[in-house]
């Protein structure tokens, strides 16, 4: 079953914000560190102590980003757990402490976040440090250079699919953002930075080279994908793939019999070879619609939760768009072998 915390009504959310702001205090003992990953500074005490820029951000994907580019000089605490809904995730009453140490805060954004946004704008020091990464990433709704509406995201909603960070380039202009961002709350630390994002940057332009040769080797009939989540558009744009389908809409309802139906006959007449789930959430119906429709399954993709241990030497945003590709390339009939010359472990300070 999918993991959720306990609900909380947006009123009771704003209620215990405003208590553990204003009484928070310097207590420690309900406060957990973040995904932060091997050598950052601080652990029950992070975004406490010292002179060091204190930063709080969201989804594990952007706190190992945020990681690659703040290094040892900042504290970082993820608000958000690997494995757990962004979309759905409710704040807790700590995370309310966490945001009231912090200088800044760095989110998504696309409406992916709005409960924690919320609980930011209560709680922050200084609501003009809420910064956007996808909002300062593309504009406008042109299918070929802008946000993407689809069968999960319509348009009429006016929410766009939030997932830019799986397109390695939008991940690398979340890097740019991130450099800007913490150089200008801490002038001092610019040009570790700057190293630190040219560094992250070599790595980036190898994974996307590697992701576009080993592409080549996947026939074009099979470059399509129905996913466990509609997580893989801008991912599929850039490297010329077709999202037929996703079976976890984004009011992460289960679909209904009619659309079970449905998703068996299209992967039937597109010849979809492989159905893609997912370790984290999984998901009986996508098994029913590969069995019904004689598709492979696959159940290990992930978009949000690197790979191994917090301090593994692979669990990265890099680590994790390696270990999808080595999955998916090779379940449609390619193989991943200059993606798996890509280093996967942190670059900062290096």
């Amino acid at each position: 079953m999918r993991v959720r915390y306990a609900s909380l009504t947006a009123i009771a959310v704003v209620a215990v914000a405003l208590v553990l702001g204003a009484c928070g205090g310097d207590s420690t003992s309900d406060v957990e560190s973040g995904p932060v990953g091997s050598g950052l500074a601080g652990t029950r005490n992070d975004l406490k102590s010292d002179d060091r820029l204190r930063v709080a951000t969201t989804v594990a994907p952007i706190t190992s980003i945020l990681l690659q580019i703040g290094g040892d000089r900042i504290y970082l605490h993820g608000l958000i757990p690997p494995g757990i809904d962004s979309h759905t995730y409710e704040p807790k009453p700590s995370d309310a402490v966490i945001l009231g140490r912090a200088d800044i805060f760095i989110m998504n954004g696309a409406s992916l976040e709005g409960s924690t946004e919320a609980i930011a704008r209560t709680n922050l020091k200084d609501p003009s440090k809420i910064y956007k990464l996808a909002d300062n990433t593309l504009s406008g709704d042109d299918p070929a250079t802008g946000f993407l509406y689809d069968f999960s995201f319509p348009r009429a909603e006016g929410k766009p699919n939030p997932h830019l960070w799986m397109n390695p380039l939008y991940a690398l202009r979340y890097a740019e953002l991130i450099r800007d961002w913490l150089s200008e709350n801490d002038a001092p630390n610019a040009s570790y930075y700057a190293a630190n994002y040219d560094a992250f940057k070599a790595v980036i332009d190898q994974l996307n080279a590697a992701i576009e040769k080993d592409s080549q080797t996947v026939p074009p009939e099979s470059r399509k994908l129905l996913t466990y989540h509609d997580s893989w558009a801008y991912w599929a744009r850039l490297y010329g793939y077709t999202v037929i389908g996703a079976a976890q809409p984004s009011d992460f309802k289960e679909p209904s019999a009619k659309e079970v139906a449905d998703l068996i006959q299209q992967v039937r007449d597109e010849k979809v070879p492989v159905v893609f789930g997912s370790e984290v959430f999984p998901s009986g119906v996508l098994e029913t619609i590969a069995k019904e429709s004689g598709a492979a399954f696959e159940e290990k993709l992930s978009d949000d939760e690197p790979p191994g241990e917090v301090d593994a030497g692979n669990h990265t945003y890099v680590g994790m768009l390696v270990e999808n590709m080595r999955i998916m390339l090779t379940r449609l009939g390619g193989n991943a072998d200059t993606v798996a010359t890509v280093p996967v472990g942190n670059t900062f300070g290096k």
